[in-house]
């Protein structure tokens, strides 16, 4: 069944601008039912929707070369160019007019790959050759007054490692936002011991894993903070809750944003302006409610996507109750695989495959 779902991505690929169901169902030989049926069984999304955040993401890059908005919407097969803006706004959280004025970064929808034996080795040399490029853009972000903060401890350090930032310091984020409960005021005691709790972990485990290799960024002063954070849900969240403790510990410097894509190193760099942050945090990981300012496209996504996964009946808890017969370690790299915006690790999947069956 993975060789037929992947012939059927394949055939989409290739027909994204003008996709018929019955098209497909005609080259596949079975019915378009079955064709929708066993598509979204196996990838927990429906070929409707498939097809649908296809075409916006593709269109980002015709109107990041200013091609005319009218000629995108025709080109993609839309009624008009208002049901083309509505469409992108509601995915992108901005209409193709302020995407194309501003270049935001959005979040990337990649042509889905369920295949084996993907070969990941050159990762690494793209890593390097994307921050050579930063470097030759904007060389005073690799001098001794940066901090770069980097989501996760591998990344950290591969990046202290290689010293891919120069002379700058690092800190990792080890933690996973996005889980259990989260307290107004970032990294006081309050949160410490609710994190810890959620995470089922003491208070002195938690300290040594988030807290104190958080160091330089409590204890030293930078003129410029740059966050390596991913466009995934999970990396989003833990990027507003770093941008919230600047806002509220009154950092006066510059911040950036390094938004990348994991499978595909590429990094969209933008200058943030503290204000607002504290209140989104709050918002969205501490209330649960939709913010009310306006947000980068990338964000935005991941805020939605952050509520989605909030219903009991998701489409990741979906497809785990669909597949009960599947072990566990098989369908924590499916998970991976069919929902990478989300951006979970496997103890987080593991955790909600357990809680599904």
């Amino acid at each position: 069944m993975i060789e037929q779902i992947q012939r059927m991505i394949d055939w989409m690929e290739d027909h994204v601008k003008d996709f018929s169901l019955g098209e497909l169902a005609t080259y596949m030989g079975y019915s378009p039912y079955y064709c929708s049926f066993t598509f979204h069984r196996v990838t927990g999304i429906s070929i409707r929707r498939y097809i649908l955040l296809r075409r916006l993401y593709l269109s980002t890059i015709d109107l990041a070369n200013h091609k005319r908005i009218i000629d995108v919407a025709i080109d993609y097969n839309y009624s008009s160019q208002e049901a083309y803006s509505r469409a992108f706004k509601t995915v992108f959280g901005v209409n193709p007019r302020e995407y194309q004025l501003n270049k935001m970064p959005v979040q990337s929808f990649a042509k889905l790959t369920i295949q084996k034996g993907e070969e990941w080795w050159g990762l690494n040399i793209a890593r390097k050759m994307e921050v050579v490029q930063l470097q030759n853009a904007k060389s005073e972000l690799f001098d001794k007054d940066v901090l770069n903060i980097l989501n996760g401890q591998a990344m950290y350090e591969e990046f202290t490692e290689k010293k891919l930032m120069g002379d700058s310091d690092y800190a990792p984020f080890n933690e996973a936002m996005c889980i259990n409960t989260a307290t107004s005021q970032v990294f006081d005691e309050a949160f410490i011991q609710t994190r810890a709790g959620g995470h089922q972990d003491s208070v002195e485990n938690y300290k040594k894993k988030v807290i104190d290799p958080l160091d330089k960024l409590f204890h030293k002063r930078h003129t410029y903070i740059v966050l390596w954070f991913g466009e995934d849900m999970f990396c989003q969240m833990n990027l507003f809750t770093i941008l919230a403790y600047l806002e509220q510990s009154g950092y006066a410097g510059k911040v950036f944003l390094n938004s990348f894509r994991e499978d595909e190193f590429i990094v969209s760099q933008t200058e943030l302006k503290l204000g607002h942050y504290a209140s989104v945090y709050n918002d969205v990981l501490v209330n649960h409610v939709r913010p009310s300012v306006e947000l980068l496209p990338v964000m935005y996504q991941a805020i939605e996507l952050y509520f989605e996964l909030q219903k009991e009946n998701n489409a990741v808890v979906k497809y785990i109750a669909n597949h009960k017969d599947v072990p566990v370690s098989e369908l924590v790299k499916r998970l991976f695989k069919l929902f990478p915006t989300i951006g979970y690790g496997d103890t987080q999947y593991i955790a909600l495959i357990h809680k599904t069956r």
